[in-house]
């Protein structure tokens, strides 16, 4: 068995975990947040400390929101987007129903 083969039979185990599902989508959505508040400061040339400035916010706590490494709450979210002169969109949409 490979490496990659190994990997990937410990995560489909994992994932059998109870929460494991929950978790691994929560961390999918922060590092999706992440990278799109990444994108948007580097479009405006922009250092994490100036983000971090403009968001009343440390440049580590940027840095690591931009990784995906915190789940953020919706204040934080507020305040990075009026930095970025941006909306923060919350939604819920049904999901398909079952074929």
């Amino acid at each position: 068995m490979s490496e990659r083969e190994g990997w990937r039979e410990l995560r489909d185990r994992r994932m059998t975990e109870p929460g494991a599902a929950e978790a691994y989508e929560a961390t999918r959505l922060a590092y999706e947040l992440g990278r799109t508040v990444r994108a948007m400061r580097e479009g405006r040339g922009w250092s994490q400390n100036d983000l971090a400035r403009e968001a009343a916010m440390t440049q580590s706590a940027v840095a690591r929101f931009e990784a995906g490494g915190t789940i953020p709450t919706l204040p934080v979210l507020e305040r990075l987007a009026r930095a970025l002169d941006a909306h923060v969109e919350v939604r819920l949409t049904p999901r398909a129903p079952a074929a």
